[in-house]
């Protein structure tokens, strides 16, 4: 079996291999993942509740080592990434109240009774990017096994360390063999047969919008269901009555977090006119100030980017443009880049309508409400965003005008394990996390019970 080389993106040296599953690995997976799936879909639910709450417990007892591994392999800063172990705690935590409450529905009808039952789908894939590895795989993984699906799940080629270590901990933790199984390797060869196996039903997939379109195009061919989290260009509006000091100082952990890639990042600046130069003012300090640092070190507010490659595609939106300012990073090895504040000169700017997925922050006036919701929407993407502003009406107003499937006011706050998240548009399909995940893992099935003698 061939291998891929996993790169610490702090300083640019290998320091572990994984190995590359083929399609003979990937068939037999998914085909012990079915035989699998015909007891695990008969587990009693206060069973399946109970195994998914140590799955939980260990994962918790795992949290530094887990948060360790994500720093080397993603270059993650030591508090997000201790963050993220404990959202997957969290989010199986959550899923394990799960199984218990999967209740169908009793529906009156004429000559006897009517009733509904939420089945599992089957085997589900799951594939994982490199930009959140733990986070978004536990966002798969654990209401599809909560609501008796097993999971066949493919880290990125980047990050494959911290979803292997689950696969291993959910071992320990007494999850049957292949109810959960991690096939790291190549997304042509081991996500491209998620979508092609009949007996794969469902597959969750977070990345790029292009190949988002790709899997939702072959898992039409066979009605395959399909989750699609994409990407991101969110506006973060800054009305003159908000609290300028706040709105200010919290905008750079807004779009500068996990250094800019992420699908939620705030990425264009929005600011009413009237208040536009002492917005940036308040801003530049806050922007100089945010902390490019080596991941590891607990003061570090952003690490480096993921490889070489993405560097250069993000140092090319910086290229020519106009430059408000810029905080620092290393200049060491490593994928550094700094934080930096573009002027966009108008809406067609490729800063301002392209997803850079890095540390860049445009900056583009606005007149009045009614422009600030048309530049907003003026995006083909519609994941999350931001308003700032005192008026409870302007914020009601414009959150509901605002085409996006996560806002925040006077917050950047996008996900929490127990409510919904999703985009609209290209931005995605379908929504994770809170109640509305878990009934997407299951199909409803009406039966009718005749009473007539």
């Amino acid at each position: 079996m061939d291998s891929t080389d996993v790169i610490n993106p702090a300083t640019g040296a290998v320091f572990a291999a994984v190995p590359s599953n083929g399609l003979a690995e990937t068939d037999a997976a998914i085909e012990r993942a079915q035989r699998a799936f015909l007891s695990w879909r008969h587990v009693a639910p206060g069973d399946r509740a109970r195994l998914l709450r140590r799955f939980a417990a260990v994962v918790g007892e795992h949290i530094e080592e887990l948060a360790g591994l994500e720093v080397r392999n993603s270059g993650h800063t030591i508090g997000n990434a201790r963050w993220e172990a404990g959202n997957v705690r969290d989010v199986l935590d959550f899923y394990a109240g799960a199984p218990e409450r999967l209740s169908g529905r009793q529906i009156p009808v004429a000559g006897g009774l009517d009733v509904t039952f939420h089945e599992p789908l089957g085997v589900v894939g799951i594939i994982v990017p490199w930009n959140f590895p733990m986070p978004i795989a536990g966002w798969g993984f654990a209401p599809a096994l909560a609501a008796g699906n097993t999971v066949v799940l493919k880290p990125a080629e980047l990050t494959p360390l911290t979803a292997i270590r689950l696969a291993e901990l959910a071992l320990e933790a007494g999850l049957p063999e292949d109810v959960f199984t991690v096939l790291p390797g190549k997304g042509r060869v081991v996500g491209q047969r998620f979508v092609t196996h009949p007996a794969v039903r469902k597959v969750c997939f977070t990345g790029s919008t292009e190949v988002g379109k790709s899997i939702m195009a072959g898992c039409a061919d066979q009605v395959k269901r399909v989750t699609l989290e994409l990407g991101g260009k969110s506006a973060n509006v800054v009305f003159a009555d908000a609290d300028l000091e706040r709105a200010a100082a919290s905008a750079p952990a807004g779009v500068f977090d996990n250094a800019g890639q992420d699908c939620c990042a705030r990425s264009r600046l929005l600011v009413q006119d009237s208040v536009y130069d002492r917005f940036l003012a308040l801003l530049e300090p806050a922007v100089k100030a945010f902390r490019v640092r080596d991941p590891a070190l607990e003061t570090a507010d952003m690490g480096p980017l993921i490889s070489a490659g993405h560097r250069a595609k993000v140092a090319s939106y910086t290229a020519g443009a106009e430059i408000a300012f810029a905080g620092e990073a290393p200049t060491g090895d490593g994928w550094w880049f700094p934080p930096t504040v573009l002027l966009a000169r108008s809406a067609g700017d490729p800063h301002w309508r392209e997803e850079v997925f890095g540390p860049v922050l445009s900056v583009l006036p606005f007149r009045d409400e009614a422009e600030a919701i048309r530049l907003a929407n003026d995006t083909e993407y519609g994941l999350s965003g931001s308003i700032w502003t005192r008026d409870l009406g302007r914020a009601l107003r414009v959150s509901r005008g605002v085409e996006t499937g996560n806002l925040s006011v006077n917050s950047h706050s996008s996900v929490r394990y127990w409510t919904p998240f999703g985009g609209m548009k290209q931005s995605g399909l379908g929504r994770e996390l809170g109640p509305d995940a878990l009934l997407s893992f299951t199909d409803v099935k009406n039966v009718f019970i005749s009473t007539d003698s």
